[in-house]
Order: C-alpha cells, then sequence, then structure tokens
C-alpha cells in the first residue's frame, strides 16, 4: 500500500509521476476539483494545503509541496499559522476522523484520497484497453488476501489498501463492453447523485427527516404515471429495493383489493387464489406468491409463442379452468420486456380479458418500461394504460445506478390502506405539515433508501429527450448486430424476425459442428459451447455477455444492450471475440 504522497495523488499514473513532491500533481487535482465543484474545489484545496498554498484560478503556478496533507494543530485558532505534520495513515484510524477533535484535515485528505481511487476507477471503466473483470477463482481471492474480521481496528492506510483491491476485482459494469446484465452502463450525475444520498444519510419513511427527497419522489412518480397514461398522474408509488420487491407489491395489493380481509385474518380467511403469468417471465412471481402465502402451485404459467409472447386465448383458457375448480383468479402479470427475448405480452388483448373477468392487470415492465420514453418505441407498451399496476425500473433501461425501481399504482390510496399499521411513534397525527407526505407507512419496509434521487437528478440533466436518446441508441445497436449475425457463417438465431428489445440470442456454432446434422449429439455438443466460451470471455478479461437454455433451447447467448457508452465498434469487437474464442472447439 503506497503511504501519502505516492499513488493516492495519481490520476492514473503508474509512474511515480503522483508523488506529491511533484506540484503538477496538486494542480492536477485542484484542477479536476474546481471543474468538478466550483468553489468548492478551490476551498478545499485552500484548506488542505493552507491559504498560501492554494492554487491559482487562472492557471497560476502551484506552491512545491502543495499536495501534501497536513494535519490540524491543537490551538483553538481556526485557521492558525502553527506548523502542521505531514499525514501519516499508518498512524492513524478511523477514530482519528470526524467527529474525533481535530479531526477535519484528516477527516478531508483520507476521503479526498478515497475519491481519487473512485476518479480512477471511473476513468478506467471507460477505457477500451482495460479489462472488463480481472478474472480470479473464489478459492484464488480467499488465499491471496485475508478478508477476515478482526477484533482490533486496522489503520487507515491499510483501510485504502481494501478500497483499491475490493475495486481492483471488481467487475467493470460501466465498460462499453460489458453486456453480461440487462443493468449495464455508468451514468456521471447518477453516481453524483448517489454519493450525496450517502452522505444525506436519511430515510424515506417521513417528511420531516427526508423533505426534498419526500418531494422528488412524489414529482417523479406522478411523472412516471403521466407516461404510463393515467389521466393527470393520478395514482400512487413507491420506489422498492428492485423489480421483484415492485412484482411481490402488485401481487399484496392485488390480493388486498379482492378480499381486504386478508390482512387481518391471513390466508386462512380466504379462498384458494391463483395468479397467471407467462412461461417467459421473471422468477419473481412465483417467488412472491412464496413469500405472501399464495404458494408458487397457485401461479399458472401461460404458454408463449415462438417469439416468447404470451398467447391471450391460453390465458382465457386457464382462466375458465380455475373457476370451474371453484378457486379465484386474482391476478395476471404481463410482462413488458421478458428478460430472456424480451418479449412484450400483447397488453391490450390481455387487459380485455382481465376487465372481462374482473381480475387484477399487473405490468411487469421492469426492462420494457424504460421504452415509454421513446416515441419511437414506447408503442410496444400499447395497453400499459389499462393496467391496474406496473413495474418500472429506471436502473435497467434508462441507466440509473442501481438500485431504483418504481412501482406504479392506479388507484390512489390503496397502497396506504394495504400497509399501513399506524406507528404513533413514527406517523404522529399531529404534526404541523401535511400527512400526507409521510410516506413510509405505505410501504412494507421501514427504513427504505433514498432511491429517487438518481433518477431525479438524471431526469433534470438529460430531460426526457436525453432518456429517449439513450434508448433509441440501444435498440439501434441492437438491430445492428442483428443485421451483422442473422446471416452470418457460424451464427444460429434463436427466433426468426428483427428483436423487439435490445435482447439478441443465437448460438455460436462452431467449425466443428457446422458439418453435423441437427439431431440430439449436435445439440448436446451445441450446448457445452457458450459456457466455454463465456469462461475464456472471463479469464482473457475482455468482454461479458450472458448465456441460458430456454425450454427445449440449448444454451445459447443472449446479448442485451442498456449501456450508451457502447458503439458499433464494440459490437464488432464481441463478434469477433466470440469467433476467436469459439474456433477450436
Amino acid at each position: 500500500m503506497a503511504s501519502p504522497g505516492s499513488g493516492f495523488w495519481s490520476f492514473g499514473s503508474e509512474d511515480g509521476s503522483g508523488d506529491p513532491e511533484n506540484p503538477g500533481t496538486a494542480r492536477a487535482w485542484c484542477q479536476v476539483a474546481q471543474k468538478f465543484t466550483g468553489g468548492i474545489g478551490n476551498k478545499l484545496c485552500a484548506l488542505l494545503y493552507g491559504d498560501s498554498e492554494k492554487p491559482a484560478e487562472n492557471g497560476g503556478s502551484v506552491a512545491p509541496r502543495a499536495a501534501t496533507r497536513k494535519v490540524a494543530c491543537t490551538c483553538d485558532q481556526k485557521p492558525c499559522s502553527c506548523p502542521k505534520a505531514d499525514v501519516n495513515y499508518a498512524f492513524l484510524h478511523a477514530t482519528d476522523l470526524l467527529p474525533a477533535c481535530d479531526g477535519e484535515r484528516p477527516t478531508l485528505a483520507f476521503l479526498q484520497d478515497v475519491m481519487n481511487i473512485l476518479l480512477q476507477y471511473v476513468v478506467k471503466s471507460f477505457d477500451r484497453s482495460t479489462k472488463v473483470i480481472d478474472f480470479h477463482y473464489p478459492n484464488e481471492l480467499l488465499q491471496e488476501y485475508n478478508w477476515e474480521l478482526a477484533d482490533q481496528p486496522q489503520n487507515l492506510e491499510e483501510i485504502l489498501t481494501h478500497c483499491q483491491t475490493t475495486l481492483k476485482y471488481a467487475i467493470k459494469t460501466g465498460h462499453p463492453r460489458y453486456f453480461n446484465q440487462l443493468s449495464t452502463g455508468l451514468d456521471m450525475v447518477g453516481l453524483a447523485a448517489d454519493w450525496l444520498t450517502s452522505t444525506a444519510n436519511t430515510n424515506m419513511f417521513t417528511y420531516e427527516i427526508a423533505p426534498v427527497f419526500v418531494l422528488l419522489e412524489y414529482v417523479t412518480l406522478k411523472k412516471m404515471r403521466e407516461i404510463i397514461g393515467w389521466p393527470g398522474g393520478s395514482g400512487d408509488g413507491i420506489f422498492s429495493p428492485g423489480g421483484a420487491i415492485s412484482n411481490m407489491y402488485a401481487m399484496l395489493i392485488a390480493r388486498y383489493k379482492m378480499f381486504p380481509e386478508v390482512k387481518e385474518k391471513g390466508m386462512a380467511a380466504v379462498p384458494r387464489l391463483i395468479a397467471f403469468t407467462s412461461e417467459h417471465s421473471h422468477f419473481s412471481l412465483k417467488k412472491g406468491a412464496a413469500a405472501l402465502g399464495i404458494g408458487t402451485d397457485s401461479v399458472i404459467l401461460i404458454k408463449c409463442d415462438e417469439r416468447g409472447k404470451m398467447i391471450p386465448s391460453d390465458l382465457e383458457r386457464r382462466i375458465l379452468e380455475v373457476k370451474q375448480k371453484g378457486f379465484v383468479p386474482f391476478l395476471v402479470s404481463a410482462t413488458a420486456g421478458t428478460t430472456v427475448y424480451g418479449a412484450f405480452d400483447p397488453l391490450l388483448a390481455v387487459a380485455d380479458i382481465c376487465k372481462k373477468y374482473k381480475i387484477w392487470m399487473h405490468v411487469d415492465a421492469a426492462w420494457g418500461g424504460g421504452l415509454l420514453m421513446s416515441r419511437k418505441h414506447k408503442w410496444k407498451l400499447s395497453g400499459v394504460e389499462r393496467a391496474n399496476s406496473v413495474t418500472w425500473n429506471p436502473h435497467k433501461m434508462m441507466g440509473v445506478p442501481l438500485q431504483c425501481s418504481a412501482l406504479l399504482v392506479r388507484e390512489e390510496g390503496l397502497m396506504q390502506s394495504c400497509n399501513q399499521m399506524h406507528a404513533s411513534y413514527l406517523f404522529q397525527q399531529d404534526k404541523h405539515y401535511d400527512l400526507s407526505y409521510d410516506t413510509g407507512d405505505k410501504a412494507l419496509q421501514c427504513g427504505r433508501h433514498v432511491d429517487v434521487f438518481k433518477l431525479w437528478l438524471m431526469w433534470r440533466a438529460k430531460g426526457t429527450t436525453g432518456f429517449e436518446a439513450h434508448i433509441d441508441k440501444c435498440l439501434e445497436l441492437a438491430e445492428y448486430l442483428y443485421n451483422i449475425i442473422k446471416n452470418r457463417e457460424g451464427y444460429e438465431m434463436v427466433f426468426d424476425g428483427k428483436p423487439q428489445h435490445t435482447n439478441v440470442c443465437f448460438w455460436f456454432v462452431p467449425p466443428s459442428l457446422r458439418v453435423l446434422e441437427d439431431n440430439e449429439e449436435r445439440m448436446s455438443r451445441l450446448s457445452k459451447v457458450a459456457p466455454v466460451i463465456k469462461a475464456r470471455m472471463m479469464e482473457y478479461g475482455t468482454t461479458m455477455v450472458s448465456y441460458q437454455p430456454l425450454g427445449d433451447k440449448v444454451n445459447f447467448f443472449r446479448m442485451v444492450i442498456s449501456n450508451p457508452a457502447a458503439t458499433h465498434q464494440d459490437i464488432d469487437f464481441l463478434i469477433e471475440e466470440i469467433e476467436r474464442l469459439g474456433q477450436d472447439l
């Protein structure tokens, strides 16, 4: 671990140019600080380096040793001119940082070094010459480092080492060649918002402790409901810890709407309830049914067509079957953007069936909801405005940092009555402001993270048109990939036709398999291709793309694009890398 006066002051340099003896390093950091923080950067530099050593605002020279961090003296004058000693992290611990007496300067120095580590990682995340992943097997990392927790504290030098080590082996999910998950990319405004909310470190349950955040959640959820198509943005909603929880909220509220007595009396007081969703839907529907006591056997999977869309006639058939058995259909969850195929269920047809049989219609648009921001692509969610509830994850297609998932409900007040417990020690009824802004009692959680600020600040920075451009670009890149490989030797598409979302599903067929007949042996051998190529990708660290089987289809690649940093060249690289790593299989 380098001590202060070494690598922490370097912005990506590994040749010693980051030494604080080099005045150019201090100049570089302060210029960056001023660029991003304006006057705050000037004040930080002045505080850390002393008024006489702060950088000139107009590009003037910086005094030698300007980058040396100083610790505070013991006098009572602030600021003072007493001699300062260099910060030595080897002799400092967390107890020397704020709120320790005279902990201000060590704290600023420490956090500045942490920030340098983070900024270097951010820059490297967008550098195509760096690895997406520095892969090591679990036992290797466990043996190479001591991760155990101890009774005695480590010094701050060791703490900074842990920060560096953690990021060294972290997956660069913002890298333009990381395509592994639905959530990719690293937005700078969203990142800044995440830093701010962690600094504020407050809770979302009442207006009194999160006034601005609560108002921003109100404004943002209303705007999202307007975009869905509910008149005037009416309704309700909440940000939850991910799409799986949002889907469970929908199931919980749908059950309460039909049988409100279940809240007090439990499942024993209601008949057998049945939910319906497509066979390509997210596993969270069954997980929610298990958690709520409805049971996974009470989730009926509806057949899909060859493109992965729910077949409405099969949905109606299964509803009638259930009713004939004396069971009660209470929820249909349609999917707008399935996880694997990126398929959009026919929402208008599903809405007609739900209306006919008086069943709650939920739309899981965790992956596809972002397309509502695009005038070119929002037609794929036609009928979403007829849903009773919608899950929408801005941390997926819209690139908001994890986590950011919204559950939107068309009927106002239903979520509150379903979940409220009237805890008088938190939701007092004699407060001096409008109690409707104390939103915590409509959540399942008590403590709730501030997730809205990332989305709100990005929306202010980009505008709706900025999100639209982001989404349109990702869809265009997916079409570019599809057009290249659909007739390319060695590639077979999992389903015919242009994908509706950015999901492009395909097999790479190595030369050794191209001459084989399409039989069980070929399928068996083909199933092993994608896992081997993926393993080689990770070991080389060049790129990452997911694979999986689905139904009777053996392992295939599922390429998804949600990172606006990706380009046509990155798509070309992926194709060439797959071919390079799979030619000998």
